[in-house]
């Protein structure tokens, strides 16, 4: 049975609901699927105007008073920026002029990686200060999050590609920040990369295993035109990866929904294959779509009797939960996560959904995807911040009014991959741009990709 707990955050959410419902928003199941995600995405984008700082153009990581820079959080507002010009929210020029004020901060921060720098090597402390813009909470420089960065700033690149000054300049800071990139040190002598590095203690002791959102990464790496790591590199990793049969779908193993979107979000993975997926007879693309449907499997089954799951309420992925401080003194004890990667079927469990896992799952499965936002937000309307989707809720926990437990505030990550998906279910706006995107291509190449759309860039390349 759901407990009741005290929530600060519930009645302003119900309340930030209802004014999004006041302001013209009609009922949310009545809404025709293109309004109601052009309501979605342009809510999504606002995150980015709203916590955006001026005076270095570096964007926070959450909404929270006091939030650090997330550099994959300004990857994500840089890739989103196209967007809001295509659907008129914001003007080009302004758009340039924002884009460029983040990669002027990359480009001129520091890079002598000590404990009070920004970076090392062209990777970036994970999180910078807001206004400083150096590093915080002794995080590590990370490998995927400087990827995060970089490809969001390529998509920029890609899109703002007019012959006037303000777009040159953007492209061209772009060019020198890909470049000055050093990929092959980020493997420390070993077959993998690295997940991160500090300045006290050089790098951490694990690299990448396993199938994760580090397909991106490998794939800049390799397209790299000034340190690039080896072919090898890419195979030593697929042969970490895990290939399960879960509910009779087999596909490759990772249980967060957002390992099977990120790379999503700018590589078309439709038809075309590395060597691992040769031999499954599968493609990435496909294997997302799998995934829903073990997402969805997983949900009906709800083997630790969670409160609302089943086939249109699921979402399991790196979200904010409650914590274990917001149950009360005489509940049944149980172990919340707080924020943390859940994943099926083999947890973390603790009865935690993100709304925004399940509209990023809108190119895979259109269908089950709306029909699942619709059941979330008919049932529990104060999901629905004032400015968008809580990274999670949870149906088990309830106040006094029965409203479920809400995230409070919003996270940039989450936002930034509403933008991007839905825009790649509506047009395929980003999966068109990064096709002529030349290292995005060489490194699917040299990691083995081939096939569909990929072919045909290479005959393009060819024939030019």
């Amino acid at each position: 049975m759901p407990k009741t707990i005290h929530n600060s955050a519930a009645a302003a959410v119900a309340a930030n609901a209802a004014a999004i419902v006041d302001d013209g928003m009609q009922p949310l199941p009545a809404m025709a699927a293109d309004a109601l995600l052009d309501r979605y995405q342009r809510a999504a984008f606002g995150y980015f105007l709203r916590n955006r700082n001026p005076a270095n153009g570096l964007y926070a990581d959450t909404s929270r008073a006091g939030s650090p820079v997330s550099i994959a959080v300004v990857g994500f507002a840089l890739s989103s920026y196209p967007v809001a010009v295509e659907r008129g929210w914001i003007g080009r020029a302004e758009a340039v002029e924002h884009c460029t004020a983040a990669l002027r901060f990359f480009r001129d921060s520091n890079q002598d990686g000590t404990a009070g720098s920004t970076g090392y090597k062209g990777f970036y402390f994970h999180f910078l200060d807001r206004d400083a813009g150096t590093r915080v909470w002794r995080c590590e420089l990370s490998m995927i999050d400087t990827a995060l960065l970089i490809v969001g700033a390529l998509a920029a690149s890609r899109y703002f590609d007019a012959d006037i000054p303000a777009e040159a300049e953007l492209r061209g800071i772009v060019d020198l920040l890909y470049r000055r990139i050093d990929w092959r040190w980020s493997q420390n002598g070993g077959s993998t990369i690295m997940q991160g590095w500090k300045p006290e203690c050089g790098f951490l002791h694990y690299g990448w295993e396993g199938y994760s959102e580090a397909i991106m990464l490998y794939v800049l790496a390799l397209g790299s035109p000034t340190h690039p790591i080896g072919d090898d590199c890419f195979h030593a990793w697929t042969s970490t990866y895990q290939w399960e049969n879960l509910y009779g779908h087999g596909f490759l193993y990772a249980g967060p929904l957002f390992i099977h979107q990120f790379s999503h979000a700018w590589i078309d993975f439709r038809g075309i294959r590395d060597r691992f997926m040769r031999g499954k007879q599968c493609d990435y693309f496909e294997n997302s779509r799998r995934a829903v449907h073990v997402q969805r499997a997983y949900a009906c089954i709800n083997p630790r009797g969670h409160a609302g799951y089943d086939e249109d309420c699921w979402g399991f992925s790196a979200c904010e939960g409650p914590s274990d401080e917001v149950q009360e003194a005489d509940a049944e004890p149980r172990h919340l996560f707080g924020y943390t990667a859940r994943g099926v079927p083999y947890g973390p469990d603790d009865g935690t959904l993100s709304p925004p896992a399940v509209l990023a799952c809108l190119p895979f499965e259109p269908d089950l995807a709306l029909a699942a936002i619709r059941t979330m937000c008919d049932r529990h309307p104060e999901i629905v911040h004032e400015h968008g989707f809580t990274s999670g809720f949870n149906a088990d926990l309830r106040d006094r009014d029965g409203r479920v437990w809400v995230s409070p505030g919003l996270f940039g990550l989450d936002q930034g991959i509403i933008v991007l998906m839905i825009e790649n279910h509506r047009t395929g706006m980003f999966w068109e741009l990064m096709r002529g995107c030349r290292c995005i291509v060489d490194g699917l190449r040299r990691a083995g990709f081939d096939g569909g759309w990929l072919d045909a860039a290479a005959r393009d390349r060819e024939e030019a």
